[in-house]
């Protein structure tokens, strides 16, 4: 209880300083934690798919549902985890512009997940580099300046570093579980 009162003087305190026109109380939040916190439901959510759905379904499929790179020309195809992930960029990006999150590598499958800024490439060469941290900094685009975010896109299952490298087009084919494979690009506008 003590906590609790000394918390509520606290902001009061705050609260009352503001309304003086005091030191003005910011309430916004800081960009590596809005990243860190976007990252932490994405990675949830794409190690969750990979491992509770494709891995499960395996390359050939179970039943009628199989996962493949190609999945809307065949009967029942479902997506892989980087395309369910690009599925979810897309989705986000008709919704806001307050972020944009993608899915990119230093050795991509698919071309367009090559990096495409400096500060991007610098942030994937580090995290490759670096396993188990992450990349951080700033960049303008245009007008505007953005805080980038890169994280380590792990290989969650036997299903991803099947699927890399045994694919026509890697770059690369030797990667092994918990390898980091590449990453998530996540960047916040700080001024437009």
């Amino acid at each position: 209880m003590k906590k609790v009162i000394q918390a509520t003087a606290v902001l009061g305190s705050l609260l009352a300083l503001s309304a003086c026109n005091q030191e003005p109380v910011s309430t916004g939040i800081e960009p590596k934690l809005y990243t860190d916190s976007l990252f932490a439901v994405m990675n949830a959510d794409r190690a969750n798919y990979t491992k509770l759905v494709v891995q499960r379904l395996g390359p050939n499929g179970v039943g009628a549902i199989k996962p493949d790179e190609h999945w809307q020309d065949i009967p029942n195809g479902t997506l892989l985890p980087a395309q369910m992930f690009r599925a979810g960029s897309e989705a986000v990006a008709e919704i806001t512009d307050e972020f944009t999150y993608s899915l990119q590598s230093i050795w991509p499958i698919n071309k367009q997940n090559a990096p495409k800024t400096p500060m991007e490439k610098e942030g994937l060469e580090y995290i490759a580099a670096n396993p188990g941290e992450n990349f951080y900094g700033e960049e303008t685009l245009g007008d505007a300046t953005y805080f980038t975010a890169v994280y380590p896109d792990v290989a969650v299952s036997e299903a991803c570093t099947k699927c890399h490298n045994e694919h026509k087009d890697t770059p690369r084919t030797d990667f092994v579980l918990g390898e980091v494979m590449g990453g998530v690009v996540i960047r916040v506008p700080l001024s437009l």
